[in-house]
């Protein structure tokens, strides 16, 4: 599926191909917090971090689910350590 995220290593937004499968993705329980994370996903060398509100995805490139201990608060500290421009 095409999703538009963001890079914050080239500081745009970009549209790639990426499945969000069982293989590649955690998904974490509902919350009522608008910026709680709402999924993980490897994707090419990097993590896509996906929110529950309607900001884009951040995609950090040299991390994956296996580097952060597949942690929802380890993803949310590098969500915000790599801020939309």
């Amino acid at each position: 599926m095409q999703t538009a995220l963001y890079n914050p290593q080239k500081s745009r937004l970009e549209t790639v191909q990426i499945e969000f499968t069982e293989a590649n993705t955690t998904w974490f329980a509902e919350s009522e917090d608008y910026h709680e994370i709402s999924s993980i996903t490897d994707f090419d060398d990097g993590l896509v971090i996906r929110e529950r509100g309607n900001d884009y995805p951040v995609w950090i490139y040299g991390v994956s689910r296996a580097s952060i201990g597949y942690s929802k608060s380890r993803a949310l500290e590098l969500r915000k350590s790599h801020p939309q421009g």
